[in-house]
């Protein structure tokens, strides 16, 4: 993953099949956009994206709901791919944020962002809260990811494995 920031304008830029493991580093940019008060806009880079699992799409989520609640805009995703379209097409990100299928011109700017490991309680924690925020889009998400709710939420026996 990687991201910039120039006065308060955020790119992120996730490459190749981005995983549960990623989440640390999503929430690293939520907080980081939470406590900048210069913060203006979201640019989500996904032109190099092969695929997002459905807690890397909730931690998105996630961003552009903080996003907007910070700037009173819709932040930006741009996708070429037409796979991860259709993926983030069918979760509502179209309700969450402005979707744009032209790639981003000047990357020189990005900077590599740190990932730090997830013990077990925190990741199945992250797994919780982005179906939640998943499920809070629209009403079709509520219907996929309820048992995956109802089952973190009772302490069901969830394994993970990062990667």
């Amino acid at each position: 993953m990687l991201q910039a920031d120039c006065s308060g304008v955020y790119v992120l830029k996730l490459v190749g099949e981005v995983r549960l493991n990623a989440c640390s580093t999503i929430d690293v940019a939520i907080d980081t956009i939470s406590e900048n008060l210069n913060f203006r806009s979201l640019i989500v880079d996904l032109t190099e994206t092969i695929h997002l699992d459905s807690t890397t799409l909730g931690m998105l989520a996630k961003l552009a709901v903080k996003a907007k609640e910070k700037s009173h805009f819709l932040p930006s995703i741009v996708s070429t791919n037409p796979d991860v379209t259709r993926v983030i097409e069918s979760m509502g990100f179209d309700s969450v944020f402005l979707i744009t299928r032209e790639p981003i011109e000047n990357e020189s700017e990005l900077l590599e962002m740190p990932q730090s490991p997830l013990q077990e309680e925190e990741m199945r924690q992250t797994v919780l809260k982005a179906h939640k925020v998943l499920m809070d889009i629209n009403e079709s998400n509520c219907t996929k990811f309820r048992d995956l709710v109802d089952a973190l939420e009772g302490n069901d026996v969830v394994t993970f494995k990062a990667g």
